[in-house]
């Protein structure tokens, strides 16, 4: 059986990922590396800087030392950086987003991409357009980055932070054809609102993507 790894900026995501994991393949093995300043770094100085690629090449090393075989990026201010540098080593490192982004895309039309931070968006943004790109559909991408939600989080009111976020999606969802929440801690959002249009979370998508 394949061993997946996980790259984390955040340790609260340890859980969620290895409880996803459980429910869609029961006893994948799995390894997983907790990197806080990568994601720090990233916002202070770009993701293409050489602090930050370093950082996520030791990432990469550890869990390659571990007996990952894919490893999935769960940061996705980072994740496109981490699936370069995967392909410089020739390693399979896949971002959380992709196959989030892949589903916005078949929906199409107007795409609501919602945020918490500021250094997610140009990310998240590429990527749709890129696999829009590659599938020859046009879509438009509206921005939405919630004021004051990631404040929430980095003091631990987890529930705050996606409350937040969910009393914003109404007003968003209106003229949107899908939502997509571009940060996996944003994945609890998703079972608090209905707003009449698809809302997108990516941990799920992801798992079920990579291990079935």
């Amino acid at each position: 059986m394949t061993t997946i790894g996980f790259l984390h900026t955040s340790p609260v995501h340890v859980a969620t990922f290895e409880r996803l994991a459980e429910q869609i393949s029961p006893g994948v093995p799995i390894v997983w590396a907790v990197d806080e300043e990568l994601l720090m770094l990233a916002r202070q100085r770009g993701i293409d800087d050489a602090l930050v690629r370093d950082g996520i090449g030791r990432a990469l090393e550890q869990l390659e030392h571990d007996g990952a075989e894919i490893v999935v990026c769960t940061c996705s201010t980072i994740g496109g950086a981490a699936e370069a540098i995967g392909r410089e080593r020739d390693r399979t490192v896949v971002r959380v987003d992709r196959p989030m982004a892949e589903r916005a895309v078949e929906i199409g039309g107007q795409v609501a991409v919602v945020a918490a931070l500021d250094s997610t968006v140009t990310p998240t943004r590429e990527l749709i357009e890129g696999v829009a790109t590659a599938r020859g559909v046009a879509v438009e991408i509206g921005v939405h980055v919630v004021a004051g939600a990631w404040e929430r989080f980095e003091a631990g009111d987890h529930e705050g932070y996606l409350a937040m976020i969910a009393g914003a999606l109404p007003g968003i969802a209106d003229g949107a054809d899908v939502i997509v929440l571009a940060q996996a801690s944003m994945a609890g959002v998703a079972d608090l609102v209905d707003v009449g249009v698809p809302v997108l979370s990516s941990p799920r998508l992801a798992v079920a993507a990579f291990l079935t």
